[in-house]
């Protein structure tokens, strides 16, 4: 059973580039997520999404404000292009958990538990490298799922993927989010898409970035329901219509 927590951005801001001539990416944003929740993150291209979650996971600092975490929150994080070791699948995954303290037999035995749970039991020996695009998607949501997270951060998992891959890495995602084959019960999901039908799909609740604000912030059921999202924010409602069109 997972514990009970909150990730929040409390009035963030960030400015990337130097010093008084950096590029805003976000502005006075907050953000509250509780365990269970599936967010999708969408918005045109440099509206601040993978900005944020890069903020969320802790790898670059807000230039104000704060992200506030529990003490010793498990998180992972998959990029767009996720990148390999040049080793085996098998290691890509133990090597992570042996650098935490664990025993190298034991990280080598949970990789491949890991493996099997994403349907690549059969490609442990093969350099991860040569891995098909989809294939190397689904190694590094194994890598992320043996790290047993709380909080798992996503950004445009299946961008970059062909449909089978990519109905194959929404359904381990599904999976992920409904907390079955593990015994922690079901992870909390954030993730960047411009793919709305994987946002329909997938999410519980739908974030709309624009120019680094939050101008919409809402079930997935009410974000696409379009007499409800005009009213929230025209601007969101030209977003998706413009992506559906």
């Amino acid at each position: 059973m997972r514990r009970m927590f909150t990730l929040d951005a409390i009035d963030v801001h960030f400015q990337a580039g130097s010093r008084g001539g950096g590029v805003r990416a976000l502005t006075a944003l907050s953000l509250h997520v509780v365990p269970g929740e599936c967010v999708a993150l969408v918005g045109a291209n440099g509206c601040g999404k993978s900005t944020l979650l890069r903020l969320l996971h802790g790898l670059v600092a807000p230039s104000r404000g704060s992200i506030t975490t529990p003490p010793g929150l498990r998180q992972a994080m998959l990029f767009q292009r996720p990148h390999m070791l040049r080793s085996s699948a098998q290691n890509n995954i133990a090597l992570g958990l042996w650098l935490q303290g664990q025993a190298w037999r034991k990280s080598q035995e949970q990789a491949l538990r890991a493996l099997e749970r994403v349907g690549l039991s059969a490609q442990a020996q093969r350099q991860a490298r040569r891995l098909s695009g989809g294939q190397q998607q689904r190694l590094a949501l194994a890598r992320a799922w043996a790290q047993r997270p709380e909080v798992l951060l996503l950004d445009e998992p299946t961008a970059s993927l062909d449909p089978h891959a990519k109905r194959e890495v929404e359904a381990l995602m599904a999976e992920f989010a409904a907390g079955a084959g593990s015994d922690d019960g079901a992870m909390t999901l954030v993730f960047a898409s411009h793919n709305l039908g994987q946002v329909k799909r997938l999410a519980s609740r739908v974030i709309y970035l624009e120019q680094g604000r939050v101008l919409a912030d809402l079930p997935v059921h009410e974000f696409f329901d379009g007499a409800r999202l005009q009213q929230v924010s025209p601007a969101a409602q030209l977003f998706v219509k413009g992506e559906l069109a």
